[in-house]
């Protein structure tokens, strides 16, 4: 799409809009993800925006918690092979807010699968081309509340004069977990989001006009929201937007369409690279990816053995990696390597972009001073902090903000080594006190992962009646390698060498799969729960694969090993 035809369709957009009103998205096409969001900057329009995976409960909560007046979805999409039916969803989420109490004003329904004959005065001659016919589609339609946004679309002209706003008018609420499991309504404001995303992306992807940029992460996450949509845009930048996953229809497809399209900078998790590790290096190899210039990494900490192979492989060696540390709450990049400037060290996010005052702290809240590991704050604001948490600020206070005063708290552990690189360590409830030893749980995984039989490893804390707790580890392997006693006995002995006595597992679990959220994020708060045996497993609706779950209270172990 070209810049005058999203300029053409945002207009096109806006008279649906009502300024100052709060609208809801669940993750049309991503071309139409992109257009419905600039208009909703051009509108003063505050737009929650939320990822397609959300059970129609989860849906409910949160159209209630941001009091949404308006639902965008479209009719339907394909996840690999798997036909999921938004707006089958979308109804059921609808009839329990009215149930509640809260009737959603209008439903837009983008047609993107859904056959010819789908809706009210309807015809092939005036609907748009189908991207994908699939015939065995069937979506009802609520009469007054449900319109195609591509009839909406006739009447409409093709200029509209923009919204003036306000620095810190709201620009959109984005729901992300929090610790007791119930989701929190993350703020962000016009003015300084938007210029945070515009200079991290500039610098921090070495942007230049020629460049096309491909981030992987789902639009409905920050990622997609910073550096999909906005950072891009507010550069100019020439971006693909991708469908699907990255193993269909084969495990080649990110790199064929890198070569496709010549992309120059792309960004994905360290999930996808471990993901695509698996498979050999002959799916990377096959392709040329010799238009690649720059990779980065987002949403997790990369242990060296991902971020080698990146480099090595994907990158052939000649390609700068920039790992980056943010969350959902900064809007933007915090930690991360400037391309070709910043030497890399594999598995560390390097130094604080332009601005960002990083300190760690010990437990009693005093700033630590050269090699260090504690907890990691911010010292001062940057342009991209949320404002709040959505209908209660007092929950933002503590949150962020409680535990060490004149701080922001990012919950992460972090270390800081001889040269000043930062290194993340995991959340710090995914810190273990092991008879009074602090351990990281990213460097056990990591340990883990070098084992050639592993793929993926994640490691929680686990009750212990004498060392207070202990590590309960779970691996899921690569394809031609079996879970024995041998294998559990090699990786106790790796963790010992690697790391110390003092973190040999007493657990370690066959996990055939992990569970994670549509982003590529593990669950650590699930796992938990499924180490304990504790199937009240609290807030659910961010998980891609509930299936995973039922496989790990079956596999879970009974005994110290």
């Amino acid at each position: 799409m070209c810049w005058i035809e999203l300029s053409m369709r945002k207009n096109l957009a806006i008279k649906l809009l009502f300024t100052g009103r709060a609208m809801s998205q669940r993750r049309p096409p991503r071309s139409h993800t992109v257009n419905f969001w600039s208009k909703c900057v051009s509108s003063a329009m505050f737009s929650e925006n939320r990822f397609a995976g959300f059970s129609a409960e989860s849906l409910c909560e949160r159209i209630l918690d941001s009091s949404c007046s308006l639902l965008i979805t479209t009719d339907a999409f394909y996840r690999g092979e798997k036909l999921v039916n938004l707006k089958e969803l979308a109804d059921e989420a609808l009839e329990k807010c009215r149930e509640k109490g809260f009737p959603v004003i209008c439903c837009i329904v983008v047609k993107h699968l859904g056959r010819e004959e789908l809706g009210t005065g309807d015809s092939p001659s005036q609907s748009p081309p189908i991207k994908r016919p699939c015939r065995d589609i069937q979506i009802s339609w609520n009469q007054g509340v449900d319109f195609w946004w591509h009839e909406l679309m006739k009447e409409a002209g093709d200029e509209c004069e923009p919204e003036w706003c306000d620095a810190e008018d709201p620009l959109f609420i984005l729901y992300t977990s929090g610790s007791t499991g119930k989701p929190k309504g993350v703020v962000h404001t016009v003015g300084g989001y938007m210029l945070y995303v515009a200079t991290t992306f500039k610098y921090v992807f070495d942007f230049h006009a020629e460049d096309v940029f491909w981030c992987t992460a789902d639009i409905g996450w920050i990622t997609g929201h910073s550096y999909v949509t906005y950072g891009p845009l507010a550069n100019g930048a020439t971006s693909v937007l991708f469908e699907g996953i990255p193993t269909y229809p084969d495990v080649s497809r990110l790199w064929s369409i890198v070569d496709k399209y010549k992309v120059t900078k792309f960004y994905t998790a360290p999930t996808a690279i471990r993901l695509l590790m698996k498979f050999g290096d002959e799916p990377v190899t096959k392709h040329s990816r010799a238009s690649l210039q720059v990779l980065g990494t987002v949403g997790e900490p990369i242990n060296p053995e991902a971020w080698l192979w990146y480099h090595q492989v994907v990158g052939a060696q000649r390609c700068p990696i920039v790992d980056t540390f943010w969350q959902t709450e900064t809007g933007g990049h915090m930690l991360t390597p400037l391309p070709g400037a910043t030497p890399m060290k594999p598995g560390s996010a390097t130094f604080p972009f332009f601005g960002v005052a990083p300190a760690i702290l010990n437990e009693s809240g005093e700033e630590l001073e050269g090699e260090a590991e504690g907890y990691l704050v911010f010292k001062q604001p940057w342009p991209g902090i949320m404002r709040t948490v959505y209908g209660n600020h007092e929950r933002f206070e503590t949150t962020y903000f409680k535990k060490f005063p004149g701080y922001y708290v990012t919950g992460d552990g972090c270390r800081r080594d001889q040269d000043g690189y930062y290194w993340i360590t995991g959340r710090i409830d995914d810190m273990l006190n092991v008879s009074g030893h602090l351990l990281s749980t990213a460097e056990v995984e990591s340990a883990l992962v070098e084992h050639e039989a592993v793929a993926e490893a994640a490691v929680v804390s686990h009750p212990h009646p004498v060392k207070g707790e202990c590590l309960y580890c779970f691996v899921t392997l690569c394809d031609g390698h079996t879970f024995s006693p041998t294998l559990t006995e090699e990786l106790k002995k790796q963790i010992r060498e690697k790391i110390g006595p003092i973190a040999t597992p007493d657990y370690i679990q066959n996990a055939p799969g992990l569970p994670k959220t549509r982003s590529g994020k593990i669950m650590r708060r699930v796992l938990r729960k499924i180490a304990q045996n504790d199937h009240d497993l609290g807030d659910m609706s961010t998980v891609a694969d509930p299936s995973v779950i039922r496989q790990l209270f079956t596999h879970r172990c009974l005994t110290i090993q």
